[in-house]
């Protein structure tokens, strides 16, 4: 049993990564009923959080059928990122977590996500002070190392053990690779086989489809799975993987109906947490993902995205599954 302080994963977890502009409440919703067994929000920034910012006040939002559930925090600044985790803690998620490993340059230039790779003393303390306002556990999730010639993930990894930290996951690439290439999970499994190491590592990058997830398994021996773009669009994945790792065999791919059914789904809870106008903006990012491979989906998809009813969109949603419904069926 998979545990981060008292929270009971199961034997081999699969969590649902924390991105910006995907894992929000609504998406989060569909992928908990697919099988994922521990989310994070979005990472919220720290100096939004403390100056109160509506954006990064409203990713603080979680509710009881996502438990168990982590927020996670990103900043530059070791008492900002504090003063923030002292409101996340108020938030009352099941864990705190911090990311130490987001590449993009709106964050890394500023010395936060990936950055702080380049500054582990400032890292470490910047842990340090957040496990010691924490009245729950803290987790952190970061990369190999800054480049090629920096991968400082194994004694990072000791460090932040040693002030605190209930769990780790890390993404097999470094900040300068961003999402290219492949990722590389053998010092992944160097920081679980080290014996110094007790907390449990997850590992990410990479892991789309359940044979992915099951070589990783077998072959690096770490304690679960972090899933994320192989989720876009695709909530199955989770118990895809599980049935798999169980069986050895695959779950049939979802339907037609499968697939405008957690759309609905999906869109029915964006409504519901941002309101209609919003909530309808706020999905049309996700059609193409959930309709892809559909032959001339486009003019459909043109329609799911200019239109502002949502009993409009739910319709069209009803013209997809008909229209493509009967053709699977033939």
């Amino acid at each position: 049993m998979i545990k981060i302080g008292n929270i009971e994963l199961g034997e081999f977890p699969l969590l649902l990564a924390p991105m910006e502009d995907v894992s929000d409440p609504p998406f989060r919703f569909v992928c908990k009923q697919h099988g994922a067994d521990l989310m994070y929000t979005e990472f919220i920034s720290s100096e939004g959080l403390i100056r109160d910012a509506v954006k990064s006040v409203h990713k603080l939002d979680i509710f009881e059928y996502e438990r168990p559930i982590g927020i996670q925090l990103f900043g530059s600044d070791i008492n900002s990122m504090r003063e923030a985790g002292i409101i996340a803690d108020k938030a009352n998620p099941d864990l705190i977590d911090i990311n130490y490993g987001c590449p993009v340059k709106a964050v890394a230039c500023k010395g936060a996500g990936a950055a702080l790779l380049q500054n582990v003393p400032k890292m470490v303390q910047m842990t340090s002070e957040i496990v010691k306002i924490a009245t729950r556990p803290v987790t952190v999730k970061t990369r190999l190392g800054w480049d090629d010639n920096t991968k400082n993930v194994v004694e990072v990894a000791e460090r932040l053990q040693d002030v605190g930290i209930a769990a780790l996951t890390v993404h097999g690439r470094t900040r300068k690779q961003m999402y290219k290439g492949q990722a590389d999970w053998t010092l992944i499994a160097e920081i679980k086989n080290n014996p110094r190491i007790r907390i449990p590592i997850f590992g990410n990058g990479d892991a789309d489809s359940p044979e992915k997830v099951k070589l990783m398994k077998d072959t690096y021996g770490i304690d679960g799975v972090m899933i994320g773009r192989g989720s876009i669009g695709h909530p199955w994945i989770f118990n895809e993987v599980k049935h798999f790792l169980k069986t050895g065999t695959h779950l049939s791919p979802p339907t037609i109906e499968d697939r405008v059914n957690v759309c609905k789904t999906h869109l029915q809870k964006s409504i519901e947490w941002k309101g209609e106008k919003l909530g309808v903006i706020e999905m049309r990012r996700h059609y193409a993902n959930y309709f892809k491979g559909l032959d001339h989906f486009k003019e459909y998809r043109m329609r799911l995205v200019t239109l502002y009813d949502a009993n409009e969109i739910f319709a069209v949603l009803e013209e997809v599954l008909n229209h493509y419904g009967q053709l699977q069926v033939v």
